[in-house]
């Protein structure tokens, strides 16, 4: 039977070393777990693992939507699902710290698939947050239970699958978990550690091109490309335009990365079944190892 090894955690706490490592070791392969590694062109600023390592280790789940195109957790856990299904190897290892992304694989997500109604969408904002959701009261209070007064976002997408399949989301959502083995092992470390990481990492990204690769792409898909708002693309794209200095940028790509693995700190810390490892121990690959193979010798 298929197992499975999870690799998550925070961003920059080497996911991405410890998961290549472990493949090349067990002659295994990697299912990303990024949910902007996923599209092409993209590879400095989403610390995409480079053509060398690639050659390696098979990666999976990189580089398979374009950049204009929109690659939903339904796409994702659709492709994901297949590939644990027909690759033989055992244990694959999922490796990425797109909780969501992870969470449809390991608790089996049941998620709608409708696809945005942008007019209806448009027709329904119009209404205004506090309308919507008290139309959202009436039509599924089980998930305006669930769903926050203020979050125009969960409301609209509440509301948007009710008209569209005339079925509550809340009947539609809940899981359906894989009945294959799943071991979640996560990393981190100190705050202190983790900042010096990000700031390492942020500087070496400048070094490899980032400057260059967000200019390339602001050429050819134009400078309001959703994706182009996102970490370490939006800080250069202001740089690029004039309104701040490059030191500025990675100081703010610094102080943005570390709010986004605060968040992402706390969203793994909610989940029980992983099992932490410090990102900073000289003796973090054979500890890791050590507890894969006990994993598969179950």
């Amino acid at each position: 039977m298929t197992k499975l090894v999870v690799i998550c955690g925070a961003t920059a706490t080497g996911k991405s070393g410890l998961g290549l490592a472990l493949a090349m070791h067990l002659e295994t392969v990697i299912l990303s777990a990024d949910s902007r590694q996923v599209y092409r062109e993209f590879n400095i600023g989403t610390a995409k693992p480079t053509l060398a390592e690639q050659k390696l280790v098979p990666h999976y789940l990189i580089d398979i939507c374009a950049p204009t195109n929109t690659m939903t957790v339904a796409d994702y856990q659709e492709q994901a699902q297949a590939l644990i299904t027909s690759v033989a190897n055992s244990p694959l290892l999922m490796v990425g710290g797109t909780g969501l992304y992870i969470r449809s694989i390991v608790q089996g997500m049941k998620i709608p698939r409708v696809a945005p109604q942008l007019e209806l969408r448009s027709q329904l904002t119009e209404l205004g947050q506090n309308q919507l959701y008290a139309m959202l009261q009436q039509v599924d209070p089980v998930a305006a239970q669930k769903i926050h007064p203020h979050d125009p976002v969960r409301t609209l997408r509440a509301l948007e699958v009710y008209y569209v399949t005339g079925i509550p989301i809340s009947d539609l959502q809940g899981e359906n978990p894989p009945n294959y083995p799943i071991l979640q092992i996560g990393l981190d470390c100190a705050t202190d550690a983790l900042r010096l990481r990000i700031h390492q990492r942020t500087e070496q990204m400048i070094k490899e091109g980032l400057v260059a690769e967000v200019d390339y792409l602001c050429q050819k898909y134009g400078a309001d490309l959703p994706l182009l708002n996102t970490l370490g693309y939006q800080e250069i794209k202001q740089y690029l335009a004039g309104e701040i200095s490059l030191e500025e940028a990675q100081e703010l790509i610094v102080l943005h990365t570390r709010q986004f693995a605060k968040r992402q700190r706390t969203w793994f810390r909610a989940y029980p079944q992983i099992e932490w490892f410090d990102a900073n121990d000289a003796d973090l690959f054979a500890k890791v190892l050590r507890r894969v193979e006990e994993f598969m010798d179950k």
